[in-house]
């Protein structure tokens, strides 16, 4: 189902992360919808419902029942459909493992920083025949940030606004030596997810925040070797729990933000992330690259 193929709102918020934030209080009216995409098959359909009225989207990163591995979640198949289905603002919520002594787990870090170690996965729309280069300098969508910060707090999330997210291929955790590495380049908080995910939203002019989760220390830790499984699944719970509250705060305040009396969603940045990217003369463009983009980049590329 694309855009234009029933009642989906001009603006519409997606949560992508485990399947245990969409069993929010209050969400309803709720039908999952078969999400189509130029580059594959997404991880899963999308679970659209309405919260106090608003609609608003949910995709499982993983697919239901945690199926698909970081390194094999088809990133561009994911943002395309959402892309398709009229989603203009993304919140990432991912399970971390902590680099710092004060991100203890149950903390949730709003990310304002990546650095990509990923190097197995597909990292952009473009390519040969319909070049482009966004701006990746400040990979996430501020306003978003301001709107989780707020919601974390007037929920009672122990929250930290600001951090970098080194984001490793995986599946395999880090060894000693990376964990104390990525310490000493200042990294905060360490997962497998968010990288290219933010690279793609960028390029479809999606609005895109993160939401870290911290379930442990990373393996630097010289507690590290006595948490146990059943110490980690009470975190990951307990966080769940949190981030379906958060989930509950901010939708309000996006939705408010993307109501037209401030403005302030239609004026991001991140809505015209392409207007200068695409480098390709447009008489050189391929015309089926050209097709392929056309929910991507369509609002460049028309005409």
């Amino acid at each position: 189902m694309n855009k234009g193929e029933g009642e989906m709102p001009r603006e519409m918020l997606a949560i992508i992360g485990g399947s245990g934030v969409y069993n929010i209080e209050g969400l309803a009216n709720t039908r999952w919808v078969k999400a189509e995409s130029s580059f594959g098959t997404p991880s899963d359909e999308v679970l659209i419902g309405e919260l106090n009225g608003q609609s608003i989207a949910f995709l499982p990163r993983h697919g239901r029942g945690h199926k698909i591995p970081p390194s094999e979640i088809n990133f561009r198949a994911n943002i395309d459909a959402l892309k398709r289905l009229g989603v203009t603002d993304i919140v990432s919520v991912s399970a971390v493992g902590s680099l710092h002594e004060s991100l203890s787990p149950g903390t949730f870090v709003i990310v304002d920083q990546f650095i990509d170690r990923t190097f197995a996965r597909e990292k952009s729309f473009f390519g040969s025949g319909l070049v482009a280069h966004v701006s990746m300098a400040h990979p996430v969508c501020h306003r978003l940030g301001d709107h989780l910060h707020a919601a974390a707090r007037q929920s009672g999330i122990p929250v930290v606004r600001g951090g970098t997210y080194l984001v490793m291929e995986g599946p395999q955790f880090s060894s000693l030596a990376e964990s104390e590495l990525y310490r000493s380049w200042k990294c905060d908080v360490i997962g497998m997810t968010n990288m290219p995910e933010a690279k793609l939203a960028r390029e479809a002019e999606i609005c895109y925040a993160t939401v870290a989760m911290v379930t442990d220390y990373d393996c630097w830790h010289p507690d590290h070797d006595s948490v146990t499984v059943d110490a980690i699944v009470k975190v990951l719970l307990a966080n769940a729990d949190k981030a379906r509250a958060l989930v509950k705060s901010v939708a309000p305040l996006v939705h408010e933000d993307s109501s037209g009396t401030a403005g302030r969603a239609q004026s991001c940045t991140c809505r015209s992330a392409l207007q200068y990217a695409i480098i390709t003369a447009p008489e050189a463009r391929d015309a089926k690259m050209v097709e392929k983009l056309s929910a991507v980049a369509g609002r460049m590329l028309k005409g």
